[in-house]
């Protein structure tokens, strides 16, 4: 008579927040790339032409810093980026070596066009939730994102830092 086994159970892998976050940046991305399928845009295609629309002239250091996206990779999103014709690379005048980076009209207009379909995307990915509850996970992963910063690859700037304070109390600070 065969002994009864009990059943392999995956708990300790789908009940861990390293694992919940990983299948939810899996699906943010997947919802993001349906949503923003007719422009063909990333997410971090997308984080790198708000960064450089912001910051008109920063070089791929600085764009880097500013999407926390590690810079070797970095440099095959702003090659795609050029391929397509929404930035484009001119040398600095102090230092011909480093490029800056520029949206081209192209970049600009993309960015205007796609809004809607970004905005589409967020939406899905918190609409399962009540409202209250994407205040409260918003709040709660701004925090678990400023104050685990330094364990990142790529932290952010030290002035990005401390924003869930900010947007909760409406005061600046920290912990």
């Amino acid at each position: 008579m065969p002994s009864k086994q009990a059943a392999a159970t995956m708990d300790p892998v789908y009940t861990k927040p390293g694992y919940l976050f990983r299948r939810m940046q899996q699906i943010a991305v997947a919802i993001f790339v349906e949503e923003c399928k007719a422009y063909n845009l990333t997410p971090v295609q997308y984080a790198a032409l708000v960064a450089i629309e912001t910051h008109p002239g920063m070089d791929a250091t600085r764009l880097s810093a500013a999407i926390a996206f590690d810079r070797s990779t970095l440099g095959d999103v702003i090659e795609r980026l050029e391929a397509k014709q929404y930035i484009e690379r001119k040398p600095s005048r102090e230092d011909k070596r480093i490029k800056l980076l520029y949206l081209t009209r192209s970049g600009v207009a993309l960015l205007r066009h796609v809004m809607p379909s970004v905005d589409r995307a967020q939406a899905r990915m918190m609409q399962p939730l009540k409202p209250a509850d994407r205040k409260t996970l918003l709040a709660l992963l701004t925090q678990l994102v400023d104050l685990n910063n330094e364990a990142s690859r790529v932290p952010l700037p030290p002035d990005r830092i401390g924003l869930w304070r900010v947007r909760r109390s409406g005061a600046p600070g920290r912990r």
